[in-house]
C-alpha cells in the first residue's frame, strides 16, 4: 500500500482536476445535457489512463533533471522511493487502459488514441529543444476535451475547438509562471524555457496575455452554444480568478507562487464545469 501512495502522491493524483471537468464540459455540451453513463464512465477511465501515463512518463523522462534540481530533488525517483521500472509498469498499464476505453467509446475516440498518446508522451521531452513547450503542454491537456466531445458526438465541431483553445492558453498560462521558480536551473542545464529565454518580466506578461485569451475564448463558446446568465456569471468569476492569480506574482516575489498554481486554478476548473451545467439549464 506505501508504494500505491507514493505513486499517487508522484503523479500528483489531485491534479486529474485540473482536466478532468473540461471533458465533462465537452460531453455536456456536446450531449446538449447528460451524455449517459456508458460514455461518463469510459472517458472517466480515459482520462485516468490519460493523465496518469502523462505523468508517469513525465517523471520517468525527467528523474535526473528532478535529482540535480534543489527544488525537486526529494521527489519519489530521484529518493528511491519508487523504482523506474514501477514507473513504466505504470505508463504501460495507463496507457493499455486509455486504449481500451476510447475503444469503448467509438471508432473514431480508437483511432485517434494513439496520436492523444504520442503527445502525452512526448510533451515532457519538449523543453529539451523548445521554449513553446508552455504550450504543447497545454495543447496535450486540451485533448481532454476533445476526447469528451468525439466521445458523444464522434465527430469535431467548432465549439470544441474554441473549448481547446481555450484550455491551451490557460494551462500555458499558469505553467508560465509556475517556470518561472526554475528559471535560473533551466539556463544552467541548458533546458529550454520562456523564462529562461527571455526572463521573467516577459513571460509574466506573457502569461497574461494567454488569460487574456482564456476569458475570451469562454466568452467565444458561451456565444456558439448559447448558453445561459449562469455561465456567464461563472466566466466572470473565472476571469477574477485569473486577475487575482496574476497580482500573487511579480517579476521580484515568487513566494506565493504555490498558490497561483495550485488552488486558484483548481477554482477555475471546477467554476467553469458547475457553469456550464447551469448555463444548459438557465
Amino acid at each position: 500500500m506505501s508504494a500505491v501512495r507514493h505513486f499517487l502522491d508522484a503523479i500528483k493524483f489531485e491534479h486529474t482536476v485540473f482536466a478532468l471537468p473540461f471533458a465533462y464540459v465537452a460531453m455536456v455540451l456536446a450531449a446538449d445535457g447528460w451524455p449517459g453513463w456508458h460514455t461518463v464512465i469510459w472517458v472517466t477511465l480515459a482520462m485516468a489512463g490519460a493523465r496518469t501515463l502523462a505523468m508517469s512518463v513525465n517523471r520517468l523522462a525527467d528523474r535526473f533533471i528532478d535529482a540535480a534540481n534543489p527544488r525537486t530533488a526529494r521527489r519519489h525517483l530521484p529518493t528511491g522511493l519508487l523504482t523506474p521500472a514501477q514507473m513504466a509498469a505504470a505508463a504501460v498499464v495507463s496507457a493499455a487502459l486509455l486504449l481500451v476505453a476510447a475503444w469503448m467509446l467509438n471508432p473514431l475516440c480508437l483511432l485517434l488514441s494513439p496520436l492523444a498518446v504520442l503527445f502525452l508522451v512526448g510533451y515532457s521531452y519538449t523543453k529539451r529543444f523548445t521554449w513553446l513547450s508552455h504550450w504543447i503542454l497545454g495543447f496535450t491537456d486540451g485533448i481532454a476535451a476533445a476526447g469528451g466531445w468525439i466521445a458523444v458526438r464522434a465527430t469535431f465541431d467548432p465549439p470544441v475547438f474554441v473549448l481547446w483553445f481555450a484550455l491551451t492558453v490557460w494551462i500555458a498560462g499558469f505553467d508560465l509562471i509556475y517556470a518561472c521558480q526554475d528559471v535560473e536551473f533551466d539556463r544552467r542545464h541548458s533546458l529550454h524555457s520562456l523564462p529562461a529565454r527571455f526572463g521573467i518580466p516577459v513571460t509574466l506578461r506573457a502569461a497574461r496575455v494567454c488569460h487574456l485569451l482564456t476569458v475570451a475564448a469562454f466568452a467565444l463558446l458561451g456565444w456558439m452554444m448559447g448558453l445561459g446568465w449562469l455561465y456567464w456569471a461563472g466566466v466572470v468569476a473565472v476571469a477574477a480568478l485569473l486577475v487575482y492569480e496574476h497580482t500573487l506574482v511579480s517579476p521580484t516575489d515568487l513566494s506565493r507562487l504555490d498558490v497561483a498554481f495550485f488552488n486558484v486554478n483548481g477554482y477555475i476548473a471546477v467554476i467553469l464545469f458547475f457553469a456550464v451545467l447551469g448555463g444548459r439549464l438557465a
